[in-house]
Order: C-alpha cells, then structure tokens, then sequence
C-alpha cells in the first residue's frame, strides 16, 4: 500500500509503519489507506494489538494535506456522511485490541490526532508535538479539540491548540499527552515488550477491559460532530482561505520549511506579500 506497510507478527502485533516522503504527509491517499486498513484490522482476529510508527525518524506524521483542506466543503450538511477523519480516528479509539504510537520527530496536526486516537502514545525526548490549525484560521477538526482536553485538561489543551507551539516530548510527558519519553535505543524495545506482553493475554479479557475504560468517555460522539462544525464554518472564512493559501504558497509541506514550524506560522500574518 503506498505511503505504508503493515506486518504482522507469529504473536499477532500488527506493526503500521507509515512511510510518505518527504515528511509523512497525511495525503488524501494515504488517510484512505490508513482509514482502510485500521478498519480491516478491528475485524482481523490475527491481529492482537496494533502499533503505528514511522520509517522516518524526523516525521511521524507531519499534518494533514492543506491543499487538500483547501477543497473540503464550507457548508454544513448534516444529511452527509460522518466526518470520515473522525471515523477512521474512532477506529483506532474503539476497535476491541490495543492501539499504540511510536512517536520519533515532528507529529502535527492530523498526525497528532491519529496518535491521540491511539490507547497509548510513546515518544522519544527529541520528539515534538504541535496542533498548529488556528495559525491557519481553523481548528483541530479531526478529534483534537474532542481528545486531547481529555487527556491533558482544559487549560493546557487551549495552550496548545490556542498557541500553535511546538510541545516537546518531556513536556507531553509532563502533561499527559505522552505516556512516557523513552531514548531511541529504548523505545522499540520497550514498545515490543509491551505489545507482546498485552498480546499474550486473552483477547476477550483486553477488548472487555478497553471497552469497560471507553465507556467512561461518554459524549464523544456528540462531540465529535459539533467539532466538525465548528472546523466547517471556520473553513470558509476568507482570512482563512488567505492563510491557507499563502501557507501552500511560501512553501508550506516542504522538508525546509516544516522543521520550522513555527517561523512559517509567523509568516502567515505578514499582509505585505
């Protein structure tokens, strides 16, 4: 499948190695794999536990396609379909086995959506984490304003989606948006024990415990539709379709550019080009 691989192990821990050059962009055809295969792996009984990486140290998910944002519809219909961003990220959250992220190098955006989807996200310390939508005068629309509150709290979910700043592993750490910071000689090893480990263990015992612990978060469901309002109209906004625009236009989704998130960020506001 392009833009990744999927191997599973004689134990059943399906590894999902994401690998979209330059910087794992969430492309339109590599969301409609991964949105794809995640459904297929809820249904596979081969597959135990699920771990999402990257082949890429600097990227695990970069964001998702701007350009493509820059096509989604700007009116509400509620007789459409369900946000299929939220379908394939509810996937993950409530499919009957666990979900893990290896997270190493820049994870933004949609990227961050799809590891907060995950029951667990392990990163190394250089790793960074980044909801930058509101720079671009949107929101987190694919889960983030719904999940990420819920792991860190209101206040330290608003600094990150409100100041579109780089969020390093130590401090997601700190915070809750990691489980732990491990080195990059550790962090495979540790993942494999775990993924093993939890593998090894009556299936009908772990679906039942990670449905039991789901059943704590009700409300998501609702939730997740007022979000995808809410980034629907903030998506016809004409300061919107400028900064999007000029975000493509200045080289945004280049290597370059996208190590520094946050220079690019500044120059969305500038008017004078």
């Amino acid at each position: 499948m392009a833009g990744f691989t999927t191997v599973v192990d004689e134990r059943g821990v399906a590894r999902v190695t994401i690998d979209n050059p330059p910087i794992n962009l969430l492309d339109l055809e590599l969301f409609l794999g991964l949105a794809a295969e995640f459904a297929r792996m809820a249904a596979d009984d081969g597959v135990r536990v699920v771990v999402i990486q990257s082949a890429h140290p600097e990227w695990f998910i970069a964001h998702f396609d701007v350009d493509a944002i820059r096509h989604l519809p700007t009116e509400i219909d509620h007789d459409a379909p369900p946000n299929a961003f939220h379908q394939m990220c509810e996937a993950l959250r409530t499919m009957p086995k666990p979900t893990v992220a290896v997270i190493k190098g820049r994870c933004g955006g949609g990227g961050s959506e799809v590891a907060l989807s995950c029951d667990m996200r392990f990163a190394t310390p250089g790793a960074t984490l980044c909801q930058p939508e509101v720079a671009l005068g949107i929101i987190p629309g694919g889960s983030g304003t719904v999940r990420l509150p819920r792991l860190v709290g209101r206040s330290r979910a608003l600094e990150a989606i409100l100041g579109c700043d780089d969020i390093d592993a130590v401090t997601a750490e700190r915070w809750g948006w990691v489980n732990r910071t491990l080195s990059a000689g550790e962090i495979d090893v540790f993942v494999d024990r775990l993924a093993s480990r939890v593998a090894s263990f009556p299936a009908h015992a772990v679906a039942a415990a990670k449905a039991s612990v789901l059943a704590a978060e009700a409300g998501v469901d609702s939730h997740l539709v007022a979000e995808s309002d809410t980034f629907t109209r903030t998506l016809g906004d004409a300061e919107t379709r400028r900064r999007l625009e000029r975000f493509m236009a200045v080289g945004g989704q280049t290597p370059e550019r996208e190590r520094d998130l946050q220079a690019l960020v500044e120059v969305l506001a500038d008017r004078s080009s």
